[in-house]
């Protein structure tokens, strides 16, 4: 009887320069890698949940990331209390400093994303990278975005550092109404916030006042932008350092 050989596990492979942005991508340059990293910035995900909001990778594909982004440590794994009963995978401090990676790539591609394709994916929270910057200078609190794609919230804390999550907020501080097509103008920069609001296309709520068209978030009337009228600007843990 013939003996099965067992396969060499492959290494990953090195660009073997020593050069800063070399090393930067033996650990980050290989397909969905990235994409993982901006998926878990949203939060900790369950491997069923992360492998739903890649579409089109495999599961053996999926897998291998995930396990060399932990050995490179960028991605950690730990099990839930119970009474649940899975593991979530999780961006380690080194991961989340990816983000101004990530805003960087997505204000370079935002002149090119135009409308969806037929054959694209589309997740809400896929804009909320292209959109901190405007929603940041919204002040500190807890911004909620609704699309027609679905919701996602955004972080400001009081320095500053953003963060965002998928789905609604607990206490959001204010809530903006908009459509797809408002956020990629917004990315690519052809309109601010305020000209969105002023011109009808989006709708902000914050402290009890609706800024519609006609105004501005600076001429808007209430607390302090960000802010929930009872207990001041919600300021997020665990931002990004």
């Amino acid at each position: 009887m013939s003996r099965l050989r067992r396969m060499p596990r492959q290494t990953r492979r090195s660009y073997d320069q020593h050069c800063a942005a070399a090393r930067a991508l033996d650990l980050v340059g290989d397909r969905w890698t990235l994409l993982v990293v901006r998926e878990l910035l949203a939060g900790p995900r369950r491997y069923t949940d992360l492998h739903a909001d890649l579409p089109g990778v495999s599961t053996d594909m999926l897998a291998g990331r995930l396990k060399d982004m932990e050995g490179a440590g960028l991605v950690t794994r730990r099990r839930l209390p119970p009474p649940a009963s899975a593991s979530v995978y999780e961006l380690t401090p080194r991961g989340r400093e990816l983000l101004p990676v990530l805003r960087a790539l997505a204000a370079w591609g935002a002149p090119d994303l135009g409308e969806p394709r037929p054959t694209d994916a589309v997740r809400a929270h896929w804009y909320a990278i292209p959109l901190l910057g405007a929603l940041a200078e919204q002040g500190a609190g807890v911004v909620q975005v609704t699309l027609d794609e679905g919701v996602f919230h955004v972080r400001v804390g009081a320095d500053g550092d953003v963060a965002y999550g998928d789905g609604p907020a607990e206490s959001p501080g204010a809530r903006l109404r908009t459509d797809a097509a408002t956020c990629r103008a917004l990315a690519a920069g052809e309109l601010t916030l305020g000209e969105a609001i002023a011109s009808g296309r989006a709708e902000l709520e914050r402290a009890g006042t609706v800024l519609e068209s006609g105004s501005s978030p600076e001429s808007g009337s209430g607390s302090e932008s960000g802010a929930d009228p009872e207990t001041g600007p919600v300021v997020a843990a665990g931002l990004t350092s």
